[in-house]
């Protein structure tokens, strides 16, 4: 037992000790978000708070972790998102930097052996993916990292988002491939949960680029870790239904911003947190209730991991579904959500 807590509680201590000292930092290089149209508080506040979520990763990976090839790659990979992370809540980075800085990065772990190297389905079996495998699992973490980034929009949204998702990866992980990487995926929850101290609604400092950069691909890079080696059709569905949330609120965003005839890349009012808003929920009662939904996500991805291969289909498709309608309902897809802001510097926003 001793094992399975030192690491969880190695992690959660660090990011709680060292956050104040973060936002000193923060404070001292002026790292501040300042308030906007488009955003939801109404004061600068000081970010960079990921890096200590980074600090606590790394720290508890590094001292309590037997280390691979694949999870040093992992460890790199961080370090440059986490390097990006840092420059562009200082100073501001451009968009395409960015994105540029995630290839490198998500590159460095695939060199390592990360990858999707083949893909399963009902009737023909397993499929070696080949050459494919490489930008396929490139566009995947490049897809999960700015997911993550996106929903970034409320305080203590992404951190819980991305601990509940992280939390889920490691049972359905536990139980269908490696104990290890589950271990890993816990960590990276431990970490998360330290942060939602001061940054839960009344947040005291934000995560910043550096840390929904970092969550998002770390979450990217476990679930390719966790799933790549299952020969089950369902292990290649179950971290889109984890990480529902993100994927299909940047989706969501992506079509509604083309309907609506605008840039792809540009930023509104139309997510799901500022659509629960709109509906009259408070602030913390908005986070709580997407904190639900991921829950739930979750759920439904354990039961399809002990299901049958058609019954997890069915699983998936019906919450898909529901998506889908709730979002409709919600009108996330609305055009007329669509409005240009000035540019921000996210890949996506």
């Amino acid at each position: 037992m001793g094992t399975i807590i030192k690491p969880l509680l190695l992690a959660f201590v660090i990011v709680l000790v060292g956050t104040p000292f973060v936002k000193k930092i923060a404070c001292k290089f002026k790292a501040f978000d300042e308030p906007d149209a488009r955003k939801v508080h109404l004061k600068a506040m000081p970010r960079l708070g990921g890096l200590a979520i980074c600090l606590g990763f790394w720290c508890s990976m590094l001292l309590t972790q037997e280390m691979t090839r694949g999870l040093y790659g992992l460890l790199v990979g961080g370090l440059l998102i986490t390097f990006v992370g840092i420059i562009d809540d200082i100073k501001g980075v451009t968009p395409r930097m960015k994105l540029f800085v995630q290839v490198i990065a998500a590159c460095v772990v695939i060199s390592a052996g990360v990858k999707v190297e083949f893909v399963t389905h009902p009737f023909e079996g397993v499929v070696f993916l080949g050459y494919i495998s490489y930008p396929l699992t490139l566009l995947w973490i490049i897809g999960v990292t700015n997911a993550i980034n996106l929903i970034d929009g409320l305080d203590g949204l992404a951190a819980g988002v991305s601990a509940i998702a992280a939390i889920t990866l490691g049972v359905v992980t536990f139980m269908e491939t490696s104990q290890q990487v589950a271990m890993i995926a816990f960590i990276l929850a431990a970490s998360a949960m330290g942060f939602l101290k001061y940054n839960f609604y009344p947040a005291k400092i934000f995560m910043g680029d550096t840390g929904s950069l970092f969550l998002g691909f770390n979450l990217a890079a476990i679930s390719i870790l966790g799933f790549a080696k299952s020969a089950t059709v369902v292990s290649i569905f179950l971290p889109i239904v984890i990480l529902g949330i993100p994927i299909l609120d940047t989706l969501f965003a992506i079509v509604r911003r083309f309907l609506g005839k605008k840039p792809i890349f540009g930023a509104d009012k139309g997510h799901l947190h500022h659509r629960l808003l709109g509906l009259g929920l408070s602030h913390k009662d908005t986070v709580l209730a997407i904190y639900g939904i991921s829950i739930f996500l979750g759920f439904s991805a354990v039961i399809m991991a002990r299901l049958t291969t058609a019954q997890g289909m069915l699983i998936m498709v019906i919450v898909i579904l529901g998506f889908f309608i709730g979002a409709d309902k919600l009108g996330i897809l609305k055009k007329d959500n669509v409005r240009e802001q000035r540019k921000e510097g996210k890949t996506f926003s």
